[in-house]
């Protein structure tokens, strides 16, 4: 049986991936349960109150996210906010190839850095739109009653229209995520270098070369069917 050895590289430490998931498991149950309240095909979730318990739980999960982050890993969070709102030229000429991006093409790119200027945006638009839907959030929860008519349609019209934001944002993090097979990052932490020096080339050339930031994988290479028959083949054969 032959074997390859694959090096994979570390892109995301526990404690950012703990928060990832926390964020994404809390958004979608808000996003759930929200349109239970407002879309009549899912208004059967609504029955007895258990969505709307469901959903202030969830935004109290969702509101303290970055508060986990900043106790987990405070310099992850500095780094995040940091590189989303910092855009270079190289950031400007990427996103002039971005519909070759989108189709799975990155041999016309500039290199980037740790994130890449469509993930910049990407994160940029995430942390705008939890600080609408949050501040607008905890008015409809805490000042619903005060609030009159005008103020009332103000804030429930920023607190949708973020989380319709968020939710095509969210949809096109999954379909990159996809295309460029980069799921692993996010359940083990690691991609390979391949990915690595396709999407981050300079991130890449900045890391260490020893474990744990590189590491080496020996797998076996599953045989084709082919190359079953064809010894089976010779020995009828002789």
């Amino acid at each position: 049986m032959a074997f390859r050895t694959t090096r994979w590289v570390l892109r995301y430490r526990p404690s950012q991936r703990l928060v990832h998931w926390v964020h994404a498991i809390a958004f979608f149950v808000l996003l759930l349960t929200g349109l239970a309240l407002i879309w009549p095909p899912l208004s059967f979730l609504a029955a007895g109150g258990l969505s709307r318990l469901l959903h202030r739980a969830a935004a109290v999960v969702f509101l303290l996210t970055p508060v986990l982050y900043a106790l987990l890993d405070f310099g992850g969070l500095r780094d995040l906010v940091r590189d989303s709102f910092t855009y270079t030229r190289e950031d400007l000429e990427w996103l002039k190839g971005f519909p070759g991006y989108f189709l799975g093409r990155t041999s016309h790119l500039p290199p980037q850095g740790r994130i890449n200027a469509g993930q910049k945006i990407h994160h940029a638009l995430t942390i705008l739109s939890y600080f609408t839907i949050s501040g607008s959030g905890l008015i409809l929860w805490l000042g619903k009653g005060s609030l009159g008519p005008t103020g009332l349609l103000i804030a429930t019209s920023i607190h949708d229209l973020s989380m319709a934001i968020m939710a095509v944002l969210t949809v096109g993090h999954i379909y990159f995520t996809f295309v460029y097979d980069a799921l692993p990052a996010m359940t083990t932490g690691y991609v390979t270098e391949e990915y690595a020096r396709m999407e981050h080339p300079l991130w890449l050339a900045s890391l260490p070369s020893e474990p744990p930031y590189v590491i080496e994988v020996r797998e076996a290479i599953p045989e084709t069917p082919e190359e079953h028959i064809a010894p089976l083949e010779k020995e009828a054969a002789g």
